[in-house]
């Protein structure tokens, strides 16, 4: 264990072996922090936030403070963050209220470029890529092996499904189907993350059904949800896992889901 001279580690806090935190660091008393993690310097991790192995904390990022919520009242809510992450200067997390779960929840092998902000009670998936200054407000569910382009903003509540991907600085105030492509401001659907369902492991077959219910449901006269409620509109893609996870993405959607860009 490296630990700076200027850092201040509080009396209850627990901290795992091989972890270094440089200079001016700040780590609370009811902190919990795995093995193999670095905190380069003036990084403030505060609440009851947990920490997982080999994650990296680049200078200025905040982590576990209290939640941008006029209902919060100090509850002990906590922050999880899981393995191998890296978070670039200045990504703020925020803890949790007491309107959900009572946890904000980072997964594993996430990518968070410089100022990414996560308010509270977000759930974010796996293998997730943000880039500079995206912002997810409160009760945001990103799925595993979503990308998202530089200054994109995420209303609250909103869902983005697994391997979706954003274009730079949309503005996402509906929910987002896997495997789908979407841009703009406001947010709309353009196609599907062909890429990265090939790197996720689908095989040809099954990209290229997607790809022609994407578009048939596209040109179709009905909205997403109403052409998905339909079952013959789905009826011959019922072998293709894929094109159910969208299907009951859609269906289950809460807030709806976007126009095509067309």
């Amino acid at each position: 264990m490296s630990i700076h001279s200027t850092a201040i580690i509080e009396e209850g806090a627990k901290i795992g072996e091989n972890v270094t935190i440089g200079p001016f660091c700040l780590i609370g008393k009811d902190v919990v922090i795995g093995d193999n993690n670095t905190f380069k310097s003036h990084v403030v991790i505060e609440g009851h936030t947990t920490i997982g192995n080999a994650n990296m904390f680049h200078e200025f990022c905040s982590i576990g403070v209290a939640p941008q919520d006029k209902s919060y009242k100090g509850e002990p809510t906590q922050t999880i963050i899981g393995n191998n992450n890296l978070f670039r200067e200045g990504v703020t997390v925020h803890r949790a209220t007491t309107k959900e779960v009572q946890k904000t929840i980072i997964g594993n092998n996430g990518y968070f470029m410089a100022h990414v902000h996560f308010a509270h009670d977000c759930v974010i998936g796996d293998n997730v890529t943000l880039a500079n200054g995206t912002m997810c407000a409160g009760h945001v569910h990103l799925g595993d092996n979503v990308q998202m382009g530089g200054a994109c903003g995420v209303t609250p509540f909103c869902h983005v499904g697994k391997g979706a991907f954003i274009g730079a600085a949309s503005a996402i105030d509906k929910d987002i189907p896997p495997f789908f492509t979407a841009m703009g401001n406001r947010i709309k659907l353009k196609g599907i993350n062909i890429i990265g369902l090939k790197r996720m492991g689908s095989t040809k077959e099954q990209v290229s059904e997607v790809i022609e219910f994407y578009r048939v449901m596209e040109s179709s006269t009905l909205s997403p949800r109403a052409f998905v409620d339909n079952k013959e509109n789905i009826e011959e893609y019922k072998e293709n896992a894929l094109i159910q996870k969208i299907v009951a993405f859609i269906s289950e959607s809460k807030i709806g889901v976007p126009p095509f860009l067309g």
